[in-house]
């Protein structure tokens, strides 16, 4: 595409949201074209015509006074008038599979952060009870949905209209194991252990008992055992049965961030060196994924970049793998990857705007 693309962006109000307004606003490809950034607005706010962005924002007000931009009252006509090519979705679930549908009627392309079209089979989408499960247009839209993550999807996203975001602990899950078991390493029959631990704004930003501060500071607590809803996604893209993987999701009293340690045993004696060549070769091109080859990774060196960590040990028989994955869950577990997408999607440098 060589015109300047027009974004738009609904949920802006969220961190997620915020992240991937700071990275559009900023990425070198739409310099003169800010999104759009639309939602509920109050009847209190429409005669100013909208809420500025830096109310909602501070972080991101300019320090010259300029580029105050506004949320402003959602419509299909408003994105009609402003000429939006694609539109970005961080909105809850119910919501992306009311509007999905007729963005890509009006001839929107879409990349949606929430879980609305990121499975493809009915007895795991049946965890977010969608209303519309199993309707015709539902059907044909879950058809044009490509699951969006670019190391194992770059050739199809680059055609997609509708990209599905996949989950933030799904990516840390999914990049470390994917390429071991597309190679017969893992012994599937031996089971898989993923133990996985975010920060609270993983909960969205709405309080609640859980990731209240009394709740999540100084502490650290397992939930959606055996009922997480990015399990599903885990499942499809791996390629493991129910019964082959335990993933549990624990919250950490840290504001971002993903550490994921996941147990495997091999079907035959492995090296240090003949494990790190699969991911080397998987991940060739892959700019957004970073191996550790001679140490682990942290939190702290992932978080606030777009970068997925992946580093592992062997046992001294070689037939069993320790493997962690670290990532910012706001960035490669949400906007950043979103970005990521759509710099696939139009065809430029992967990375851009992001490393």
């Amino acid at each position: 595409m060589t015109k300047i693309v027009q974004t738009a962006v609904v949920g802006v109000t969220g961190y997620a949201g915020a992240e991937l307004a700071r990275l559009l606003l900023h990425h070198p490809r739409l310099k003169g074209k800010p999104p759009v950034f639309a939602g509920r607005v109050d009847s209190k706010d429409l005669a100013r015509g909208g809420v500025p962005l830096s109310e909602i924002h501070p972080q991101l007000r300019a320090n010259n006074g300029s580029g105050d931009w506004k949320l402003e009252p959602f419509s299909w006509e408003l994105l009609a008038g402003r000429g939006v090519d694609v539109l970005f979705l961080a909105t809850p679930h119910e919501q992306s599979r009311e509007w999905v549908p007729e963005a890509l009627k009006r001839g929107l392309r879409v990349i949606d952060l929430s879980g609305a079209w990121r499975l493809n089979e009915a007895a795991h989408r049946a965890v977010y009870a969608f209303a519309d499960e199993g309707s015709e247009i539902a059907v044909a839209t879950q058809a044009q949905a490509v699951y969006g993550m670019p190391e194992l999807y770059r050739g199809q996203i680059g055609g997609a209209r509708l990209i599905a975001n996949p989950g933030c602990y799904a990516t840390s899950v999914i990049l470390p194991l994917k390429p071991l078991v597309a190679a017969g390493l893992v012994d599937l029959d031996r089971g898989i252990v993923a133990d996985a631990k975010s920060g609270v704004s993983g909960a969205g930003k709405a309080p609640t008992a859980k990731t209240h501060f009394m709740s999540a500071a100084d502490n650290l607590s397992a939930y959606g055992v055996f009922a997480h809803r990015h399990t599903g996604e885990l499942l499809e893209q791996i390629g493991v049965s129910a019964s082959g993987i335990v993933f549990t999701p624990h919250l950490l009293p840290i504001p971002r961030g993903i550490l994921s340690t996941i147990y495997v045993h091999f079907r035959k004696l492995q090296t240090h060196e003949s494990v790190a060549q699969v991911y080397r070769e998987f991940f060739a091109g892959s700019p957004m994924v970073r191996l550790y080859e001679k140490s682990l990774p942290q939190i702290q060196y992932s978080v606030r970049t777009n970068y997925a960590d992946i580093g592992f040990q062997l046992d001294a028989g070689g037939r069993r793998a320790v493997i962690v994955s670290c990532l910012d869950n706001l960035l490669k577990g949400a906007a950043g990857q979103a970005v990521q997408n759509l710099n696939v999607m139009l065809g430029w440098p992967e990375s851009e705007g992001l490393a």
